[in-house]
């Protein structure tokens, strides 16, 4: 793939990297990726002080986990994973890094600034920025807790981590408004916004698009998780993913909302 150039931000989303990672690296890469090939990986080397690159226990995945989980899990050097969407960010780089994919050039401009805030929150909060150290050894109990295969439970993961993610957030996104007190990111938080009423459409039919066999279980899931970053309301089941519940418990809730709500579609 073609390789990276530093980005320029417009000025209210570099508004939001000073206030909440000022010292992360902004780039551009040349093609869309899910996962970094080494070649790219050893030319983001040179455009950082230092690699720290993450490994987990290989006794944290099922014995069926994606051959690209795996990966991810042992010793190299893993930038991206499929469902990260078109901004990255890593802290196994020093200082962190926010990538933009390729196809970020098709992407509205202020959607896209959206995504580049994001990244500098969840940089912020210090959250993981996979789901596989979220659910660390629970993994195992998530894939035995759902009837799923091994990519449709790594789906389901994503999605999951992606709205536990979201409700720490969201509380950030929220108040850049200018009628909140705190610092203000207006244009940001219209954007926000804006994205949120995107998703509104099919978020109260999601239960029935799934009864009905239009939208599979982990797809609505992950449309469902989606909105919990733009605090808007949930149908049930995924109602009780947008709790303080969920938010202090973390994995350990996540794999007993799986097992009650594939018990309830068994029945």
């Amino acid at each position: 793939m073609a390789g990276f150039e530093r980005r320029t931000l417009a000025p209210p989303v570099e508004a939001v990297r000073e206030s909440y990672a000022p010292e992360c690296l902004v780039l551009d890469a040349g093609a869309d990726f899910e996962t970094l090939p080494p070649e790219a990986a050893e030319e983001l080397g040179l455009l950082v002080e230092a690699l720290n690159p993450a490994a987990y226990p290989a006794d944290w995945l099922p014995e069926d986990a994606p051959a690209q989980l795996r990966r991810y899990a042992g010793g190299d050097f893993t930038i991206g994973m499929p469902g990260d969407g078109t901004v990255v960010r890593t802290r196994q780089t020093e200082p962190p890094t926010v990538i933009a994919k390729k196809r970020a050039e098709g992407t509205p401009e202020d959607f896209l600034g959206f995504l580049f805030a994001e990244a500098f929150v969840e940089l912020s909060l210090g959250v993981p920025e996979h789901f596989l150290p979220f659910f660390g050894e629970s993994y195992r109990d998530l894939a035995a807790a759902t009837p799923l295969g091994p990519n449709e439970t790594y789906q389901l993961a994503a999605a999951l981590f992606d709205a536990w993610v979201g409700l720490a957030a969201r509380e950030e996104f929220a108040g850049w408004s200018p009628d909140e007190s705190g610092e203000s990111h207006p244009a940001v938080h219209t954007a926000w916004v804006d994205a949120g009423e995107r998703l509104t459409g099919r978020l109260d039919d999601l239960p029935g698009e799934v009864a009905r066999g239009k939208t599979s279980f982990t797809a609505a899931t992950e449309y469902a998780c989606a909105a919990v970053k733009h605090d808007l309301d949930l149908p049930a089941p995924f109602s009780a993913l947008d709790t303080d519940a969920y938010r202090d418990h973390g994995p350990e809730y996540a794999v007993r909302w799986a097992e009650k709500t594939f018990g309830s579609l068994a029945e």
